[in-house]
């Protein structure tokens, strides 16, 4: 019989980290229906800064540092991270123990008059703070002015009413979990703007020592959602990248091995290195993508990017 257990769940404040913790209490709750569970709420110095650039902030983990604090310091049991948000190393004595199945990877433009990409106006603005979507965007469409946009999706789905934007490009995982998948005007091809690593998986962190836990979280994770984050991951760690580079990558199963896409690009598109990889261990297959972007530059363009950056915080 299951022992009972009371759960305490460290989350954001943002609707959609609610809605995702929510989500996993839900299903792990089917898995242990004696266990009582209760939401502790955090503010993370990304949810503080509001109007910079994720970019300029500096930092890795700026959702996550003191999320993972907590926990060590027994504040909570679990936390659910979005797992684009997490840096490639998690802090020593946590793991991320649970990988439900993924939701859409993709990027998702919303458009004010419902026009897809393709037939934006010329000089079309764009909302999005990410460096990663920019540079693709610009790769695909130079014409475009890109313009920072930060808040939660409600926020900046607004803004695409009052900011006098022609799009806005958004996690498409996000809109559809919170139910807002109806807005999305388009789903942006991989080819077109390939993912953050991670984009579309939660991953469930707790202490590597809670050895019930890991085993409830062990029960909720699917097997294929798991390879591609730790396929994803190696080649981020490898990369040594963070949300101050335009780095993305993506991998899933095909025919029973996991097939690797990295891109490691320049803020203004004006370069773009691609490459991948295919095999069936997930950490060697996302080092050899992410050896395979740095044998053709992808070092230089990194570090000439970082070097531009402001220092860490």
């Amino acid at each position: 019989m299951t022992d009972v257990r009371q759960i305490r769940v460290i989350s954001r404040k943002s609707q959609l980290a609610m809605q995702q913790t929510r989500w996993v209490i839900d299903a792990v709750q089917a898995l242990r229906p004696d266990w009582r569970f209760e939401i502790v709420p955090i503010v993370t110095q990304g949810d503080r800064i509001q109007n910079v650039p994720l970019s300029e902030v500096g930092g890795k983990g700026l959702f996550v540092t003191e999320v993972e604090q907590a926990l060590l310091r027994g504040d909570g049991d679990f936390t659910v991270h979005s797992l684009k948000d997490v840096p490639a190393e998690v802090a020593p004595g946590l793991v991320l123990a649970g990988f439900p199945a993924r939701e859409e990877p993709r990027d998702a433009l919303i458009s004010r008059n419902g026009l897809p990409l393709s037939e934006l106006p010329t000089g079309a603005r764009i909302g999005t703070s990410s460096l990663r979507r920019a540079a693709q965007l610009l790769a695909a469409r130079p014409d475009l002015a890109i313009v920072p946009i930060r808040g939660n999706i409600d926020t900046r789905l607004r803004k695409l009413e009052t900011d006098d934007l022609d799009a806005i490009v958004l996690a498409a995982a996000g809109l559809r979990r919170m139910g807002w998948g109806g807005r999305i005007t388009e789903l942006l091809a991989l080819d077109v703007c390939l993912p953050a690593v991670g984009q579309g998986i939660l991953g469930i962190a707790c202490r590597a020592d809670d050895e019930s836990l890991l085993d409830a979280l062990a029960e909720l994770t699917d097997a294929d959602t798991k390879a591609a984050a730790q396929a994803e991951r190696a080649l981020l760690a490898r990369l040594e990248g963070g949300c101050q580079v335009p780095i993305a990558g993506y991998a899933e199963k095909r025919d029973g091995r996991l097939w690797v896409r990295g891109l490691v690009a320049s803020p203004d598109g004006a370069t773009v290195i691609r490459a991948e990889a295919v095999g069936e261990d997930a950490a060697a297959v996302g080092n050899e993508a992410a050896d395979r972007l740095l044998a053709q530059g992808a070092a230089q363009v990194i570090g000439t990017v970082a070097a531009k950056a402001p220092p860490l915080s």
